[in-house]
């Protein structure tokens, strides 16, 4: 059915306007003066709420199959739903089996299948040995591969070395799709565990576990990552950047014309270690939440142009595993060491953004540039998603910005109820999202519902290797 949604706040690439989206079937048809319409189209009119283009998340940890115990399709894809985003891209590490093969991402997909509230595509995985798996994994749809340089928590996941990057890298090059790399190197970490441990450094204390996560090793893992990408000129992403110390040498790469594309994640935005009290496992993350300066620094990156996009890295776990109580006799709870690490953000991320971003002046236009279209880009969705212009999906978020609520149990819909930022007062309430022109989540009188069935699909990349004939 055609229809359209009118606000005095569309956001779109060329600025904020007074405008009415047109939408027919799953597309936007245009997007122009709502005096231009014609009287027979049905009119949602939202005022001054804000109408942004659906966010893409890049980075989101389903974890789904083998341990939906953790998270699942059909959780995180309705908490999606409510916080603003209509395409998730999955990580291959935390599902088993993890998706380091065509056999695996066919499993994926058959466990996503009829589940999904929002759209989605699946990373796939590159790790020690797996090389000859990478081409095929590109031609069955993949939008790129993730790595990681040190021990993902996951045994099925190897870390890859350098060596083994060298093998892959004339691999992934054929396939021109990004590398995406968690870059942090371990003997920078073992010297600075050994070291607290030697000195009996007490890890209930978040001081602790941020000096066992030393900047240093986040710095040697991208110089090394800069230096195989001046080599082989594969396109380079660092995930989850959490050091601004990093800065130059990503301004350096840049200047010299590498092909490198960096993101970073709310919680490295909005929280600061100094004010994460100890024994508060729940902002566990790695690499680790950082200075408040730190924090800053990001900031301004963001504004520079230098960090391209925002991902929320939504990495949930069973409360059990975040040392919130013990499960078992001699137990302790509240330790940094023993806590998983992750943050699952996918409620909370816009409001918390633009909680920040109200704070220091920033515009609805540059917090869509980095949730919505800048991933897009990333991940080869930008013809589809990622802005309010004809011809794209019509993904679409009615956010009232004028709003406030504080974060409780009740409005997490992901699988665990738990969050760093409960009890936080937040800016920001998404009011409806709209997912190929139809509502997927309805929060206009306050009470959050999920109006019609799951009809979430894939976004399985079309993928041509570079032969270099």
């Amino acid at each position: 059915m055609v229809h359209a949604l009118r606000s005095r706040r569309v956001i779109t690439p060329h600025g904020i306007s007074d405008a009415a989206v047109l939408i027919d079937g799953d597309c936007i048809a245009a997007v122009k003066p709502a005096s231009e319409l014609s009287a027979e189209i049905p009119v949602e009119d939202l005022g001054d709420v804000a109408l942004l283009p659906g966010m893409v998340d890049a980075h989101t940890h389903i974890n789904e199959p083998g341990r939906t115990e953790w998270e699942g399709f059909a959780t995180a894809t309705r908490a999606a739903a409510a916080g603003g985003f209509t395409t998730l891209v999955d990580m291959p590490l935390n599902c088993l089996p993890e998706t380091t093969d065509v056999n695996a991402l066919e499993l994926k997909r058959e466990a996503a299948r009829g589940q999904c509230m929002v759209d989605y595509a699946l990373w796939g995985g590159a790790v020690h040995g797996n090389q000859h798996e990478l081409e095929p994994l590109a031609l069955a749809g993949v939008p790129g591969f993730k790595s990681f340089l040190i021990y993902p928590g996951c045994d099925g996941f190897t870390a890859i070395d350098r060596a083994n990057l060298e093998l892959a890298l004339p691999h992934i090059v054929r396939t021109g799709l990004p590398l995406l790399v968690h870059a942090e190197l371990e003997p920078s970490i073992n010297a600075a565990v050994a070291q607290l441990n030697a000195s009996g450094a007490d890890w209930h204390r978040y001081s602790t576990y941020l000096a066992s996560r030393p900047d240093q090793a986040e710095l040697e893992a991208i110089e090394m990552l800069l230096e195989l990408c001046r080599t082989y000129r594969f396109r380079l992403h660092i995930v989850h950047l959490s050091t601004a110390k990093a800065l130059p040498i990503l301004a350096a790469a840049r200047r010299e014309g590498l092909p490198v594309t960096v993101e970073t994640c709310p919680h490295y935005l909005h929280c600061a270690a100094e004010e994460i009290a100890d024994s508060a496992t729940l902002f566990k993350c790695a690499p680790p939440i950082r200075s408040a300066a730190n924090r800053e620094a990001l900031w301004q990156a963001l504004r520079d142009g230098l960090i391209d996009l925002i991902a929320t890295d939504h990495s949930p776990c069973p409360p059990a595993m975040k040392r919130l109580e013990a499960t078992q006799l001699g137990e302790e709870t509240g330790r940094f060491d023993e806590a998983w690490g992750g943050i699952a953000s996918l409620s909370t991320a816009l409001p918390l953004l633009w909680t920040d971003c109200e704070r220091r002046g920033l515009s609805l236009e540059q917090l869509a540039e980095w949730t919505s279209a800048a991933p897009a880009r990333l991940t080869g969705l930008s013809t589809e998603v990622g802005s309010i212009e004809p011809g794209k999906h019509a993904n679409l978020v009615a956010f009232d910005t004028a709003a406030s609520f504080t974060v409780a149990p009740e409005l997490l819909h992901y699988r665990h109820k738990i969050s760093p930022y409960s009890g936080e007062t937040l800016r920001g309430v998404v009011r409806s999202t709209w997912l190929r022109g139809e509502r997927v989540f309805d929060n206009r009188s306050g009470k959050a519902a999920f109006p019609i069935a799951p009809r979430g699909r894939e976004y399985a990349l079309s993928c041509s290797l570079n032969t270099g004939e």
